[in-house]
């Protein structure tokens, strides 16, 4: 016949178990923080690094993308440190510089493009307004990404609308587009032609009838779209933001 382990026996075990778990516990903590020590160091490298090639990463697209990158890794947003050394580096005065310069571009054209204009035709935009002044300065669609976050202080005047395939659009006038009008958006966007009709967007969104005339009297409404009676079969709606990209590439 087995005899039951005694008290003491359970006791001995419970002193075990809280040995180990002290132990593993202490482990966890010297990890810890031999991990925190080697991120210090990896931080004030990086600061010297930037230091050392503040020019580099301001003209150089590619190299200022890759910094960005080595600066996410470790939970550094120079970008948004506005005080001690990233301040003196000046990385992010050049993301609040191209901000205003998108807020100054979406402005002059939105009495045509009624607020809405591509990312591509923006960064066009202001490589040739800044190349009187910012000479063999690059920029990409990736700092314009960046630098319209900092438009977030503006409320939701102005944000980003993704239309899928890498291609984004900058909104600049107050209110939010619902899931909805995006979904609008993408479909003139993919169709090439930059409009779309009722019918379209019923078949290939698989909407009601209701929700899609809702949803396209809304962007009339805003000067997001024009309406053209004109149609063969049926009223289409047409976005100015688009014209450009299609001109572009039919011709």
């Amino acid at each position: 016949m087995r005899r039951r382990a005694g008290v003491g026996a359970i006791h001995k075990q419970k002193l075990e178990q809280e040995k180990y778990k002290d132990k593993g516990t202490e482990i966890q903590e010297n990890q810890l923080e031999q991990m925190s020590k080697q991120m210090e160091v990896f931080r004030i490298n990086l600061e010297k690094f930037a230091a050392k090639h503040k020019n580099e990463i301001k003209k150089n697209a590619q190299f200022r993308r890759q910094f960005t990158e080595m600066c996410a890794s470790i939970g550094v947003d120079p970008l948004a440190s506005g005080k001690g050394f990233w301040s003196v580096l000046g990385i992010g005065d050049f993301y609040y510089e191209l901000a205003v310069q998108i807020v100054e571009v979406c402005l002059a054209t939105n009495y045509k493009n009624g607020g809405l204009i591509y990312l591509d035709e923006l960064r066009d935009r202001l490589i040739q307004a800044r190349g009187r002044r910012k000479e063999h300065q690059e920029i990409t669609n990736e700092d314009l990404l960046a630098a319209a976050k900092k438009l977030k202080i503006f409320g939701n005047g102005f944000s980003i609308v993704p239309l899928g395939r890498g291609r984004h659009l900058v909104q600049s006038i107050p209110g939010e587009l619902s899931m909805d009008h995006t979904a609008v958006l993408q479909q003139a966007s993919q169709s090439g032609n930059a409009y779309v009709s009722k019918s379209l967007l019923q078949k290939e969104l698989r909407w009601e009838s209701d929700r899609t005339q809702k949803a396209l009297d809304h962007m009339v409404k805003e000067g997001l779209a024009w309406l053209d009676l004109q149609g063969e079969e049926e009223t289409l709606y047409w976005f100015p933001s688009m014209f450009t990209a299609c001109i572009n590439s039919s011709s």
